[in-house]
C-alpha cells in the first residue's frame, strides 16, 4: 500500500517537473533572440525590426514592392478579362517581391551595424554559399588584428583585418602553415578594410564568390580535413567568436585574455 502511494506520488512529482520543465523552455523561446528558436512569423518581425534601425526608407520600400506586384498584376488581368484571378496572383507576387526586398536590405543593414567592428568578416562569411566552408579567427595578435579562413570552390582563402602593415606578416606566417598541410593548393589572402587595396565588408562575400573556380568537391573535403590536423597542433585563440566588442573596458578584457592573464 505504502508502495503504491509512493509510486503515485513519484509519478505526480515528475509530471510537476515536466510542466515546469516545459513552461520554462517556452519562456527561453519567447525570450530568446536566436532565429532557432523563433518561429518564421517572428523571424521576419525580428528581421524588419533590426533592418529598419539601420534602414529608414525600408517600409516605403515594402509598401512599394508589395502594392507594385499586386498593381502589374492587376493590370495584365484586366487586359486578358481576368482581374479577380490575377489579383489574387498579384497578391502572393506582392508579398513575394517585399520578402526579396527585407531579404537584400537586411543584408546591407547588417553590414552597417557590424562595420568598423574587429572581427566583422565573419558577418560577410556568414553571407557565403553552403559549399563555402569558413572558420573564423584563426590566427590573431595581441593587437586584435585578425586571420580568418574560408575554403571552397574558390580555393583556400585567408581574410586579415586589422592595421595592414601588422596584418602583412601575420597573413605572411599564416599562408606558410597552411601550405604546408594544403600542399598543391594555392592560398590566397584578401586584406578587408576600406584603404586601398583592401575590400570593403559589404562587398567581401561578392569578391571571394567571384574568384576563379580552382578546386572540385571532392578536393575540398580533402582539403578541409588536412586543415583540421592543422587547427589541432595551434593553441586555441581566447578572443571571442564573431565582431568584437567596441566598449574599451570589453576591448582591454578582450586584450588581458589573448595575453594569456
Amino acid at each position: 500500500m505504502a508502495d503504491a502511494k509512493s509510486a503515485r506520488a513519484a509519478a505526480k512529482e515528475a509530471k510537476l517537473q515536466a510542466k515546469a520543465a516545459e513552461r520554462a523552455e517556452k519562456e527561453r523561446r519567447k525570450n530568446s533572440t536566436d532565429p532557432a528558436d523563433m518561429g518564421r512569423i517572428r523571424q521576419i518581425r525580428r528581421a524588419y525590426q533590426l533592418t529598419h534601425e539601420y534602414d529608414k526608407p525600408l517600409p516605403f520600400l515594402l509598401g512599394g514592392a508589395f502594392l507594385g506586384g499586386i498593381v502589374v498584376c492587376l493590370v495584365i488581368g484586366f487586359l486578358i478579362g481576368q482581374p479577380i484571378y490575377l489579383g489574387i496572383i498579384g497578391l502572393m507576387v506582392g508579398l513575394l517581391a517585399a520578402m526579396i526586398v527585407l531579404v537584400q536590405r537586411a543584408k546591407g543593414a547588417t553590414y552597417k551595424r557590424y562595420a568598423g567592428q574587429a572581427g566583422s568578416a565573419e558577418v560577410a562569411l556568414q553571407m557565403l554559399p553552403k559549399k563555402w566552408v569558413s572558420e573564423p579567427a584563426v590566427a590573431a595578435n595581441k593587437q586584435l588584428d585578425v586571420v580568418h579562413r574560408t575554403l571552397g570552390p574558390g580555393g583556400l582563402v585567408l581574410i586579415g583585418e586589422g592595421e595592414p602593415g601588422r596584418l602583412k606578416a601575420l597573413l605572411a606566417s599564416e599562408v606558410r602553415k597552411h601550405e604546408r598541410v594544403a600542399y598543391g593548393v594555392e592560398v590566397t589572402t584578401i586584406q578587408m578594410g576600406d584603404k586601398e587595396g583592401q575590400v570593403p565588408l559589404d562587398k567581401l562575400a561578392d569578391h571571394i564568390r567571384k574568384l576563379p573556380k580552382r578546386l572540385q568537391p571532392h578536393q575540398i573535403t580533402d582539403v578541409k580535413q588536412r586543415l583540421r590536423a592543422l587547427d589541432a597542433v595551434r593553441p586555441k585563440i581566447a578572443a571571442p567568436k564573431g565582431p568584437m566588442p567596441t566598449n574599451p573596458r570589453q576591448v582591454r578584457g578582450v586584450r588581458q585574455a589573448m595575453r594569456g592573464r
